[in-house]
């Protein structure tokens, strides 16, 4: 069913007049009485007695009149929720990124809550490897990866240029040194992170193409338990500098520059080249442009 119909059978209950429906709706009368008769057509049932002088509802006029009382007030909610939206005063946004990733968000996150409060930011966590495929089935809007997609039909932005940094201890014994070559860490226990990504890779070929054993005695799932079982002195790690910020400039972990080693990290944010983007999406993404 065509709304258009039901708001001009609204507006002559209302005005009790086709006249003066018609001078509403910037119509012609016959244009009016077509519209009304295609309705009562399709609902195979007369809306309006017109044997009187006055226009009389009948019955199943004055219960369909009230259904397009309540088909009026949604459209009018429906504009005006779409409305916010543009001017991103409602809406959600949704962002893939996995533990690491998030913290190169929070900044931008900041900015965005200051300007638009009302958007409701909704961060998942997601498997670094899954996040493409995931903005191309439209599960997610945009992502955040430590890679380059390999996929045309993703964009990607770099939004933060990190590294990998080798951290220990305040009490290991490479704690007051500057630097270290890669043949001394083949005694070292590594606190590995138990996710598959490139810079973990690239870390193994330094090794192997070094031949220095790395010992990756303990995996753990999360940055947090790496960071503490290194603060312990329980072992030494690599780990992304944005992720050990605090704990350095606290002197809770010292970094220790590896001569041969030099791995840069780059945090793109992504997104689907043919997907639609909602304006709360959009609004981000012009956000980290500007940034």
């Amino acid at each position: 069913m065509e709304l258009y119909p039901l708001q001009v059978f609204l507006t002559v209950a209302n005005e009790r007049s086709f006249s003066r429906a018609a001078e509403k709706l910037f119509r012609t009368q016959p244009a009016i009485s077509l519209a009304l008769q295609k309705l009562e057509s399709e609902l195979g049932e007369k809306l309006i007695d017109r044997g009187g002088r006055e226009l009389v509802l009948t019955d199943a006029g004055r219960a369909v009149l009230d259904y397009a009382r309540r088909f009026e007030n949604l459209n009018n909610e429906m504009s005006n929720a779409l409305a916010e939206l543009r001017d991103n005063s409602a809406g959600r946004l949704t962002i893939g990124a996995n533990e690491s990733t998030t913290l190169y968000l929070l900044k931008h996150i900041e900015k965005y809550r200051r300007l638009y409060p009302k958007v409701k930011i909704q961060v998942r966590r997601s498997l670094s490897s899954r996040i493409p495929a995931d903005l191309l089935d439209g599960n997610l809007e945009l992502g955040v990866i430590s890679y380059a997609p390999a996929d045309e039909r993703i964009v990607s932005r770099v939004i933060y240029s990190d590294a990998l940094v080798f951290v220990v201890s305040p009490t290991h014994r490479f704690a007051n040194r500057t630097s270290v070559s890669i043949t001394e860490l083949g005694m070292e226990t590594f606190i590995a992170h138990n996710v598959v990504s490139p810079y973990r890779e690239a870390v193994l070929r330094e090794f192997q193409a070094h031949r220095v054993p790395l010992n990756m005695d303990v995996e753990m799932p999360t940055v947090e338990t790496i960071r503490r079982l290194v603060q312990d002195n329980q072992g030494v790690a690599f780990m992304p500098r944005m992720c050990v910020e605090h704990e350095l400039d606290h002197n809770l972990l010292r970094a220790v520059k590896v001569k041969e080693l030099n791995v840069e990290r780059k945090i793109r944010l992504v997104y689907a080249v043919r997907r639609a983007l909602s304006h709360a999406a959009k609004a981000f993404l012009d956000l980290v442009k500007e940034k």
